[in-house]
C-alpha cells in the first residue's frame, strides 16, 4: 500500500507545481484568462497557487480582480501581503498600497522596502524618507532605494550623508552615488568614488562615462571608454550619443563603424546626427541598413527630411511607415504636420489631424498651435478657426497663429478684431503678435491703424520694436505709395536696418517704380546678402519695365561674376494625396504634359476672348512681344492651375503654392480663369494668400 501511495504523492505534487508554473507563465505573456482557467481547474489550491494568480492579475493591470481573489484566500502569509502591496505599487496605486501596508498583520524588511520604493517611484520622496527612518531594520536594498529617491529629487548633499551612514556599500549603491554626483555636475566627487571602488561592473563604467558625456567632457569620456575592461551595447551607445549631441559627427561616424553591436537607439542617433550635419544620404543609408526599426527610427528619418526641406520624401516615408503598420509617434506626427504646412498638403494634414485626435494629442496647446498654422498655410481658414475656437484656455502662441493666419490671407479686419479681443481678455501681446497685426494692416492698406498700433507698442504694451516691426512699417508705408516716408523711417531707426527692412523698401519701389530709391535699397541689400538673388531680380524688374535692357544686362553680368543664381519659379498642387510639381518654361517634366498643354491652349483662347492681354513687363529678357507672350504662358503657377482644372472635381477649390512671389501677369490671368471657369482658386506665394473668385482677388490688387 505504501508503495502505491508514494508515487501518487509525487504525481500529485508535480501536478500542483506544474499548474502553478502554468499560471505564472500565462500571466507573464498577458494570457490572464488562461491562467485563471488553470487555477479554477486545480483541486488542491496551495497558498503558492493563490499567490501566483493574485500576482498574475496585478501583473496584467487588473487590481480589482486581484483584490477579490486576495480576500477569498483561505490562508495568507507575508508573501501574499507583500505580493498585493507590490502589485498595487506597480499599478500606481500608492494610496491603496499604504492602506494594505497599515493593515498587514506582519511586516518584514521587504514590506517596508516595497512601500518606500512606491513613494519614491511616485515622486513622494518626503513620505518615503519618513517611512524609511521608521523601519525597524534595513538592508542594503532599503538604503539603496532611499538613496535613489534623494538623488531623484536632486538632494545630492543629503544623499551623500546617507551614503556615508550606510553600513554596507555594494557596487549598486556606489554606482547610484556616482550617478547622483554626475547629475549635479560634481564630476570630481563622482570620479573619487569610482577610483576607490573595490569592484566595478559595466554599469559603473557606463555611468561614469555618461556623466562626462552629459557634462560636455567628451574627450575625458572617450579616454575612460577606451580603457573599459568590457563594453556593452549601452556603453557604446552612450559614447556615440555624446559625439552626436555635441555635433562631432565625424568621430561619431568612426565610432559607429567599429561598434560590434549597433542598437536601435544608436542608429537613430546617427540618423539625426547625419541629418543635422546635412548628410541626408548617409542618414538614409543607416536607415535602410537597419534590420529592426522602431517608431523613433521612422520619426528620425522623417524629421531629417522635414528639416532639410525634402518635404516630398518626408511624406513618402510617412506613407511607407503607415503601410508597414507602424503607429506614428508624437514627433513624427508633428514633423509631418510641418511638411503639410510647407507643401500646403491639406489632405495629408487632415489625415494627421485625425490621428492626433485618436491619440488625444490634439488636447495639447502646442499641437493646436501647429494645427492652426497647418490649416492656415493650406488655405483652410475655416478649419483653422474651428481648432482655435474649440481650445481653451488659449496661450499667446495660439492667438498669434490665428492673427498671423488672417494677415496672410489679407483679412485685416478679422486680424484686428482678434487682436482687440485678445487684449480685452488681458492677454498681453508679444513681439510676434505685433508682427502679425502690422502685417495685416500692411496687406490691407490700413495705414492709420498700423501707425497707431506701432506707436502703442512701447508706450502701452512695453514691447520694444525690433527691425522686423520696422520692416512691417516700411512695407505698410511703401505699399500705400508713401515710399519717401518709408525711407525717412529707415534713416531714423534706432537700430541698424537689416536685409528685411531694405527688402521691404525695394519691393515698394518695384510696385511704384521709384528707380532712384530702388538702386539705393538694392546696393544695401547686395552688401548685406551678396549671394541673395532677390535684390538683383527686383532691380532687373524695374529696369526691364522701363526698357533699360543695358542695365539689365549689367546686372546679369554682376550676378554671374559673383556666382549668384536665381531660384527657378516652381509651383505645386496636391491631387489625391499626391503633390505635382511644375517649373516654368516650355519643357515640362510632368507625365501628363500633353493634356496640360492642350488645356492651356484652350484656356488661352478663352482668356483672349474675355479681354486678357499678356503683360510683357513681367518678362525680364530683351525679346520680341511674341516670345514674351510665350514665356508668360508657361509660368509655373499657370501650369499648376491648369492641372487643377483638369483633375479636381467642380466645387472643390484649386489650391496652388508657389516658391516665389506671384507675377503680376499671372495674377491678372488667374482672376479671369476663376471667372470664366466658375472655380475658386487659392494661390499661396512666399508673401501671402490670394483667393480668386468671380474675377476678383481677396487682396483687392493691393499686393
Amino acid at each position: 500500500m505504501q508503495f502505491r501511495l508514494i508515487p501518487y504523492r509525487i504525481y500529485s505534487t508535480s501536478v500542483v507545481v506544474s499548474s502553478t508554473s502554468q499560471i505564472a507563465r500565462f500571466a507573464r505573456v498577458g494570457q490572464i484568462e488562461n491562467a485563471r482557467r488553470v487555477f479554477d481547474q486545480m483541486h488542491d489550491k496551495s497558498i503558492v497557487a493563490w499567490n501566483s494568480i493574485v500576482s498574475g492579475y496585478l501583473q496584467n493591470f487588473r487590481p480589482c480582480e486581484a483584490r477579490i481573489l486576495f480576500d477569498r484566500m483561505p490562508e495568507r502569509n507575508t508573501v501574499s501581503w507583500n505580493g498585493l502591496l507590490s502589485g498595487y505599487i506597480k499599478n500606481g496605486m500608492v494610496g491603496e498600497a499604504r492602506k494594505i501596508f497599515d493593515t498587514m498583520p506582519e511586516r518584514n524588511v521587504v514590506s517596508w522596502t516595497v512601500m518606500v520604493r512606491g513613494y519614491v517611484l511616485k515622486g513622494m520622496v518626503s513620505e518615503a524618507e519618513s517611512l524609511f527612518w521608521r523601519m525597524p531594520e534595513k538592508n542594503v536594498v532599503s538604503w539603496t532605494v532611499m538613496l535613489g529617491g534623494l538623488i531623484q529629487e536632486g538632494r545630492v548633499d543629503e544623499a551623500c550623508r546617507l551614503f556615508d551612514m550606510m553600513p554596507e556599500k555594494d557596487v549598486v549603491v556606489r554606482t547610484s552615488m556616482i550617478g547622483g554626483y554626475c547629475q549635479a555636475g560634481r564630476l570630481a566627487e563622482a570620479r573619487e568614488i569610482f577610483d576607490v571602488m573595490p569592484r566595478r561592473n559595466v554599469i559603473t563604467w557606463t555611468t561614469m562615462i555618461s556623466g562626462y558625456v552629459h557634462n560636455h567632457c567628451i574627450d575625458v569620456a572617450r579616454k575612460l571608454f577606451e580603457v573599459m575592461p568590457a563594453k556593452n551595447e549601452v556603453s557604446w551607445t552612450v559614447m556615440l550619443m555624446g559625439y552626436t549631441h555635441c555635433g562631432r559627427i565625424k568621430e561619431a561616424s568612426e565610432l559607429f563603424d567599429v561598434m560590434p553591436m549597433k542598437s536601435i537607439v544608436a542608429c537613430n542617433a546617427m540618423i539625426l546626427g547625419f541629418g543635422q550635419n546635412g548628410e541626408v544620404a548617409k542618414a538614409r543609408r543607416v536607415f535602410d541598413q537597419m534590420r529592426e526599426k522602431d517608431d523613433g527610427t521612422w520619426s528620425a528619418m522623417i524629421k531629417v527630411y522635414e528639416r532639410k526641406g525634402l518635404e516630398l520624401q518626408a511624406l513618402n516615408l510617412f506613407a511607407a511607415m503607415q503601410r508597414g503598420g507602424i503607429s506614428p509617434n508624437f514627433p513624427s506626427l508633428i514633423s509631418v504636420l510641418c511638411v503639410c504646412s510647407s507643401l500646403a498638403s491639406l489632405d495629408h494634414g487632415k489625415q494627421v489631424h485625425a490621428q492626433l485626435v485618436r491619440s488625444h494629442y490634439d488636447r495639447d496647446v502646442y499641437v493646436s498651435s501647429v494645427l492652426i498654422t497647418m490649416y492656415v498655410k493650406c488655405g483652410d481658414l475655416v478649419k483653422a478657426k474651428l481648432v482655435f475656437d474649440r481650445f481653451a484656455p488659449k496661450d499667446i502662441v495660439m492667438w498669434n497663429s490665428i492673427i498671423t493666419g488672417y494677415a496672410q490671407h489679407g483679412l485685416g479686419e478679422e486680424a484686428l478684431q482678434v487682436f482687440h479681443e485678445m487684449c480685452s481678455l488681458n492677454i498681453l501681446p508679444d513681439d510676434v503678435t505685433f508682427i502679425g497685426v502690422l502685417s495685416a494692416c500692411s496687406y490691407t492698406g490700413k495705414v492709420n491703424e498700423g501707425r497707431e498700433i506701432f506707436e502703442s507698442m512701447n508706450s502701452k504694451y512695453q514691447v520694444e520694436p525690433t527691425t522686423e516691426h520696422y520692416a512691417c512699417m516700411v512695407d505698410l508705408l511703401g505699399r500705400a505709395g508713401q515710399v519717401n516716408e518709408a525711407m525717412n523711417l529707415i534713416e531714423n531707426m534706432p537700430v541698424e536696418a537689416d536685409a528685411i527692412v531694405w527688402g521691404a523698401l525695394l519691393g515698394a519701389c518695384r510696385t511704384h517704380m521709384k528707380l532712384d530709391l530702388a538702386e539705393v535699397a538694392a546696393k544695401k541689400l547686395v552688401q548685406l546678402e551678396p549671394k541673395n538673388s532677390g535684390p538683383y531680380i527686383l532691380l532687373s524688374n524695374i529696369y526691364a519695365s522701363k526698357g533699360k535692357w543695358h542695365d539689365v544686362a549689367d546686372l546679369r553680368k554682376k550676378m554671374r561674376a559673383r556666382s549668384v543664381s536665381k531660384s527657378p519659379g516652381c509651383s505645386w498642387i496636391e491631387v489625391e494625396k499626391k503633390v505635382h510639381m511644375f517649373t516654368g518654361g516650355d519643357s515640362m517634366g510632368h507625365p501628363e504634359q500633353e493634356i496640360i498643354l492642350r488645356m492651356l491652349e484652350r484656356l488661352s483662347g478663352m482668356l483672349r476672348e474675355a479681354g486678357y492681354c499678356p503683360d510683357g513687363t513681367f518678362v525680364l529678357h530683351d525679346v520680341d512681344e511674341e516670345e514674351k507672350v510665350q514665356s508668360l504662358r508657361y509660368h509655373s503657377e499657370k501650369l499648376a492651375v491648369v492641372y487643377g482644372l483638369l483633375k479636381l472635381p467642380e466645387g472643390m477649390p484649386i489650391r496652388v503654392m508657389k516658391n516665389l512671389r506671384v507675377c503680376g501677369d499671372c495674377h491678372s490671368a488667374i482672376k479671369l480663369i476663376a471667372k470664366i471657369t466658375g472655380r475658386e482658386i487659392i494661390l499661396r506665394d512666399t508673401n501671402r494668400f490670394h483667393h480668386f473668385k468671380d474675377g476678383l482677388c481677396s487682396c483687392r490688387d493691393y499686393w
